[in-house]
């Protein structure tokens, strides 16, 4: 299927790894440019970025801590010096403190808000000063911690709900100014990120037998979804959030 993609500019957020990763590779495989974003391990981005190379587009290794806006700011400015615009941004970076609500400070939680939520705000407002041959789309990464209580996702949970506010708040203000912003919901992926819950296994075995569709989400389910909200094909989409989960929030 045609998706009409080829020939676009992507930036992926936090993806040199797990669901940023495969959402980066897809892109690739409709013939987009793709910029990897990356903090911490460089090897792991480009490894990602010669993928891409593979694919037969470009690609551009970028570091950068969204959480910081001259960070932000030189993302953007790097594609524009290199590229000359952007057309369709995904962010996927996130981090957060993973504890029970008693042993967590005002601190984690700022943090969690910062890099999970807020830094969608200068995402966006650097996106919208990109040069764009069609209609811009931006498609925020989320997770069922926003809707449902998890253990030891407070902070992360918060800030994911505070996500899917600003998705809504947002596409309202820049439709009129074309661009598209919309948010896709993961539920249980494991992925490097789910090392981190001291529960891991346990949510795992639950999320498994609790989900309709009888198998865990892959990466990729999440990068279909997220690809689908990039294209014409989603155009009258805007401030929604897809959840992809298998069934798993529709039981009581």
């Amino acid at each position: 299927m045609d998706l009409k993609l080829r020939g676009k500019r992507a930036l992926v957020t936090g993806s040199s790894r797990g669901i940023g990763r495969a959402i980066a590779l897809s892109l690739a495989d409709f013939k987009v440019d793709v910029a990897i974003n990356y903090l911490r391990n460089r090897t792991r981005a480009e490894e990602t970025a010669h993928e891409i190379e593979e694919r037969g587009v470009r690609a551009l290794v970028l570091k950068g801590n969204v959480a910081k806006p001259d960070h932000v700011e030189h993302l953007f400015s790097s594609i524009g010096d290199s590229w000359g615009g952007l057309d369709i941004v995904v962010s996927n970076a996130a981090s957060g403190v993973l504890r029970p609500a008693r042993e967590l400070t005002l601190h984690h939680f700022d943090w969690s808000m910062h890099i999970n939520a807020a830094a969608l705000l200068p995402i966006t407002q650097q996106f919208l000063e990109m040069d764009s041959e069609s209609e811009k789309a931006l498609v925020a990464v989320s997770s069922l911690g926003a809707l449902r209580a998890i253990p030891n996702y407070t902070a992360v949970g918060a800030s994911k709900a505070a996500l899917e506010s600003m998705v809504r708040h947002l596409a309202a203000e820049f439709a009129p100014e074309g661009l598209r912003i919309n948010a896709v919901s993961a539920g249980t992926v494991d992925t490097d990120a789910l090392l981190h819950f001291p529960n891991r296994e346990e949510l795992l075995d639950s999320a498994l037998k609790r989900t309709p569709a009888g198998r865990l989400v892959h990466p990729q389910d999440v990068a279909n979804v997220a690809i689908f909200l990039c294209t014409q094909y989603a155009s009258m989409i805007h401030g929604q959030t897809l959840i992809v989960d298998g069934g798993y929030s529709i039981l009581a």
